[in-house]
């Protein structure tokens, strides 16, 4: 190692959130519909965010019993 330089770290890894980042990708879909062409019928628009958010919740929960 040469005296210039600082020792390096081990570096820190962190596990994927799958539940956060499906749930927010989900909200800027929507959100991203919203404002690019005519308002979507809130009556179709309800059941996808319900099936959204419980797709979100079953993929986190199988990511977090394939980790243990």
């Amino acid at each position: 190692m040469r005296p210039d330089r600082t020792p390096e770290r081990p570096r820190r890894v962190h596990r994927t959130d799958w539940m956060a980042l499906l749930c927010g990708l989900l909200f800027i879909g929507i959100g991203v519909r919203y404002l690019t062409g005519p308002i979507p019928d809130p009556v179709i628009m309800a059941p996808v965010l319900v099936g959204g958010l419980g797709f979100a919740a079953f993929v986190a929960i199988l990511a977090k019993a394939i980790r243990r």
